[in-house]
């Protein structure tokens, strides 16, 4: 199809409702060089084209839904919302205006600009047919066809129209069907609230009728060919060559009546359900129905096609086809096209017009005036091309649309009224076009196609790594989460036992031929949280210094173990020396610090790090614009002090096996080593002038040890008489008090020391 080049001519501005015009409620109807224009509010304006100029505004009791224009009578019918239907007689001001009320003004669009225009109020007796839930009707002929939304039923009624120079009332009903189920309205204080999508109702002649000679562009009736008209609605309605009402309800449904047989159901009644024929549902609201000429013919000229669109682009298209065994069958297609759906009209060529909020586009449904024929390679008897393509003409928010006229060339004149309320004829030219994407080459096609699997594969490859760098992220976080439990456990349980505890002991043990003091630390985790990845136990061993001046520090080793997967109930133990050193003394007392570090930077650095095969913006802040100054948590445990009694040694309590071991090496004296502290290098007492002399009273120091121990020590060459000493309170103690010269020297002391406690 051509694509058209269109030229906009603006023809006036008109002021539109709070939120702009509604989808379906904007109408234009042209007649000569008058066109009626209904924004959606409760003005319909009267333009002068060959003026370009507006004659005079109506101003109707509510908002105005539709508009219908009859020639015969020169009535102009008007759809208010929750009043009714009102007739204006143009030319004819003083049957359908209130006296003296003509020189009004309209000051609202004169302040946008807009030359000041007659407005005339529409008197509330102009309302020839009161109703509050009706929501659409159309003239045909001398009759009213209106719809109405009952409490759970549409319905069709007609009534008889009034004829010039008579009562502006109706003569009375005429018939009345009822059509489907319908959701019930919902208002307030009795009154119907409006509905969400008006219904839209039309007319469908036979070739033939004069049901339709008084209808204007723009007013919903159209004439099909005979064999369409007759498989459609079915021979009654060609044999009466009656006019059929389609109506196509907000649920979608697509329904007819036939007219003549609903004029004379009052006089036979029968079953109202065999009045109603359904004939297709779109399962969206129908906003459009229309008729067009698909195939080029000279025997017929009346359209060929019945068009249906729906609000969400769904197009549907009925012709006559040929089957494979040779008879007529009506042939149903539906195609999708770009929504939502504004409004739509019908041209020449096959094609159609139609409006989406974004822009005004055109379709062909001819597919190039190729018939549809059952030698169609798109399979099955005919039908729409495949695929349709819409070519977009450059305009946008047109909420009503209708064709003026047919250009010779094959362009088209439409008549559109914009979302912001500006009236434009737009003329469409057919220029040199390029080709339908549908029609592309199969080179094209594939190449189309790799292009489109390389960027499905390159999305593929970022939906990866950022699911893995989400994933990530929410490992981490469990993480951190769990660390602020255990943070929270510990801080908490400061007095009485904790949740996480680590135990320190002692022992002597041989390693390379050398006697080694070791402290074994014994993490248990009785918490209900696993110590993962992040946590590190920390030891520090502090020294104490052996010089005289206090003020001096003694030396500090701080040992880190990771601490993995420990999880509830899960105990993990570590050895770590103590001493002796490489001079083989041993620095006593010694402190054994415990505590639990928790890295920051270990697991909150490595999620926010960047991966090789994924680098974001969003995703790549660097560590030290978001991590805190200090690199973790650290969380104390436990503190021990190991001194000079927990490391005393007595060999002859080993058991045999172990017992030999642990004397391979020259075994110093516990006494000697505790003793040796406080005299000089000689055996002699530290100097006077040292600080011990100078501010401390001498030391004494006594040993107790039990006669069973010292029986299992010295052996049997040994006698040990064991001696009680009476305590205060009559009690004996059974401790054995060696005296000096019996065996080692188990009492050393300065001589001169008078308090000094020997057995």
């Amino acid at each position: 199809m051509a694509r058209p080049a269109p030229r906009v001519d603006y023809l006036a501005a008109f002021r539109c409702p709070l939120g702009g015009p509604a989808a379906g409620k904007p109408h234009v109807l042209c007649r000569g060089a008058e066109l009626f224009v209904s924004t959606g509010r409760e003005l319909v304006y009267v333009y002068d084209q060959e003026g370009r100029l507006l004659t005079a505004a109506y101003r109707l009791p509510g908002q105005v839904w539709h508009l219908e224009l009859s020639r015969p009578r020169r009535t102009l019918y008007v759809l208010c919302a929750r009043k009714g239907i009102y007739g204006l007689a143009l030319g004819q001001a003083s049957r359908s205006v209130s006296q003296g009320d003509g020189e009004d003004r309209d000051s609202e669009d004169s302040a946008n600009g807009e030359p000041p225009c007659t407005v005339i109020p529409v008197d509330p007796e102009a309302c020839i047919l009161p109703n509050t839930t009706l929501c659409a009707f159309t003239v045909v002929d001398n009759m009213l066809v209106t719809l109405v939304q009952g409490p759970a039923r549409w319905k069709v009624q007609l009534f008889e129209c009034p004829r010039p120079g008579n009562d502006a009332r109706p003569g009375g009903q005429v018939g009345e069907v009822e059509l489907s189920t319908s959701s019930p309205l919902a208002g307030t204080l009795g009154e119907p609230a409006a509905p969400r999508s008006l219904p839209v109702l039309c007319c469908v002649s036979p070739p033939g009728s004069s049901a339709l000679h008084g209808h204007v562009r723009g007013s919903g009736g159209f004439t099909l060919e005979q064999a369409l008209f007759g498989l459609l609605f079915g021979v009654d309605a060609s044999l009466l060559e009656s006019p059929v009402i389609v109506c196509g309800l907000p649920d979608g449904q697509l329904c007819c009546v036939v007219l003549k047989t609903l004029v004379t159901s009052r006089l036979s009644p029968g079953d109202p359900k065999a009045l109603v024929k359904i004939l297709h549902h779109l399962e969206e609201p129908v906003v459009f129905i229309g008729a067009l000429k698909t195939e080029s013919s000279a025997e017929d000229t009346h359209p060929d096609c019945l068009v249906a669109l729906g609000h969400h682009g769904r197009i549907l298209a009925i012709r006559a086809s040929w089957a494979e065994v040779g008879n007529l069958v009506p042939d149903l297609r539906e195609c999708r096209l770009p929504g939502p759906v504004l409004c739509a009209a019908c041209g020449a060529g096959g094609r159609v017009y139609y409006s989406t909020p974004s822009e005004l586009c055109v379709v062909d449904l001819a597919a190039g005036g190729a018939p549809w024929r059952p030698e169609q390679p798109d399979g099955g008897p005919g039908g729409l091309p495949s695929p349709l393509c819409p070519t977009s003409l450059g305009i946008c928010s047109v909420v009503t649309l209708s064709v003026l006229s047919e250009m010779p060339e094959g362009g088209a004149r439409l008549l559109a009224l914009s979302a912001g309320g500006r009236l434009m004829i737009c003329s469409l030219a057919l220029t040199s076009d390029a080709p339908c994407p549908g029609r592309a080459t199969v080179a094209n096609s594939g190449q189309k196609i790799k292009e489109l699997l390389c960027d499905i594969g390159t999305v593929s490859e970022r939906v990866s790594s950022l699911k893995k760098a989400v994933d990530q992220r929410n490992k981490t976080l469990t993480c951190l989460n769990e660390a602020m439990n255990v943070s929270c456990i510990l801080l908490a349980s400061r007095e009485g036992p904790r949740p996480i505890s680590c135990t320190t002991s002692t022992a002597w043990s041989r390693l390379q031929l050398r006697d080694v003091l070791t402290a074994t630390l014994r993490l248990q985790n009785d918490s209900g949280f696993r110590l993962d990845r992040g946590w590190a136990l920390c030891v520090q061993v502090l020294t104490s210094s052996q010089a005289p001046d206090p003020d001096v520090a003694g030396s500090a080793t701080t040992y880190t173990i990771p601490v993995d997967q420990l999880g509830p109930g899960d105990r993990r133990e570590v050895t770590l020396p103590l001493g002796p050193g490489e001079d083989g003394a041993l620095d006593l007392p010694v402190t054994v610090s415990c505590a639990l570090h928790y890295s920051l930077r270990e697991v909150v650095g490595e999620a926010l790090a960047p991966s090789e095969s994924f680098k974001d913006s969003c995703l790549d802040e660097g560590p030290p614009a978001v991590l805190p100054e200090q690199d973790g948590i650290c969380l104390p445990l436990s503190e021990h002090t190991v001194d000079l009694l927990q490391c005393l040694r007595f060999p002859g309590l080993a058991a045999p096996h172990t017992q030999a071991a642990s004397l391979l090496g020259p075994a110093c004296d516990p006494v000697d080593t505790f003793l040796g502290a406080l005299l000089g290098p000689h055996g002699e007492p530290a100097e006077p002038a040292s600080l011990w002399a100078k501010f401390l009273p001498p030391s004494v120091a006594t040993i107790k040890v039990s006669a069973e121990l010292l029986r299992a020590a010295l052996g049997p060459s040994h006698s040990v008489a064991p001696r009680r000493e009476h305590r205060a309170g009559g009690r004996e103690d059974p401790t054995t008090v060696l005296h000096p010269g019996s065996g080692p020297r188990w009492h050393r002391g300065p001589p001169h020391h008078p308090r000094g406690k020997q057995g």
